[in-house]
């Protein structure tokens, strides 16, 4: 066996939407290569808890170790959904769900992977957004979001992301970034982190985004400099389901999203494609500027 093989992957992969049927099968055909191999789903696995147990269900059954990070999806309360609860409680819900079927969680201690490529201390973190990402000129938040109605370019977690018992997401937001910060200041120095979130922490990923306005429900930038302050090897998202590699300040980013079957049948290589996040993986052919797409 090869020395990968002995001593496992680090895999990731984010947005699978399995309310399309599509995107359930490209679930089912998910498979580690080693008995050894982890998973980090980077959120945005479905609207419902029922979705979200059946997935993660799963894959915890295949993978040695499954590390969950919430995506914002998970946190809608869908009027279809029989779990009725909102913000804090529907979180604590599928915390507890998670827990239950072995997957690890931003609320358990950070594990450390020892295979290929480690050893790295993988945190799942769960942080928010807080309208901090800004077109030019629009100077506040309301002013952000005035601009996002009268385009029409409007998060759907303004109608089904309830923040309770916060009075809003952005104080959400920040009391998510002040207690991760708080555990991350806690690790060992001398172990480099996996960050995983559902949200870039840089703000320069959404730069190509097509409707720039909807950055503000992407990020937050209290995160700005966190590769950097908790001495990252990878930061790994998803949301933006646009997958492809980044550096910045010498960091590598992944995002690993699948995204919706009208996104992903244009791709030329088919979704479901795990990412390799440890050890690191050859280089692919770059694309302009550096930035290399899948």
């Amino acid at each position: 066996m090869t020395a990968e093989a002995d001593d496992g992957t680090l895999w990731a992969i984010s947005d699978l939407h399995v309310r399309y049927a599509e995107n359930r099968a490209v679930v089912e055909s998910l498979r580690p290569r080693s008995p050894r191999d982890w998973l980090l789903v980077a959120g945005d696995v479905g609207d419902t808890v029922a979705d979200v147990e059946w997935t993660m269900g799963l894959l915890a059954r295949r993978f040695a170790r499954v590390v969950w990070a919430p995506g914002n999806h998970e946190l809608w309360t869908p009027p279809s959904d029989p779990v009725p609860l909102r913000g804090v409680a529907r979180y604590q819900h599928l915390v507890a769900l998670c827990r239950r079927l072995g997957v690890l969680t931003p609320e358990d201690p950070y594990p450390v992977w020892r295979g290929a490529g480690g050893p790295a201390l993988v945190a799942p973190l769960f942080l928010l957004y807080d309208y901090s990402w800004r077109p030019a000129g629009l100077d506040s938040r309301e002013a952000a979001l005035a601009e996002a109605y009268r385009t029409g370019v409007v998060c759907t977690d303004e109608f089904m992301l309830h923040p309770e018992p916060y009075a809003d997401r952005a104080q959400w937001c920040a009391a998510r970034v002040e207690e991760t910060a708080r555990r991350l200041d806690q690790r060992d120095p001398a172990l480099p982190t996996v960050l995983v979130n559902h949200f870039p922490l840089v703000r320069e990923p959404t730069a190509i985004l097509r409707y720039p306005i909807f950055a503000q429900w992407c990020g937050t930038d209290a995160t700005a400099e966190w590769h950097l302050r908790f001495d990252a090897t990878v930061m790994v998202y998803g949301h933006l389901h646009i997958p492809r590699t980044t550096w910045h300040d010498g960091v590598r980013f992944e995002e690993v999203s699948v995204g919706y079957p009208r996104e992903w049948r244009r791709r030329p290589n088919p979704p479901g494609r795990l990412r390799q996040i440890l050890p690191v993986p050859e280089e692919p052919p770059a694309g302009p500027k550096g930035v290399f797409r899948f």
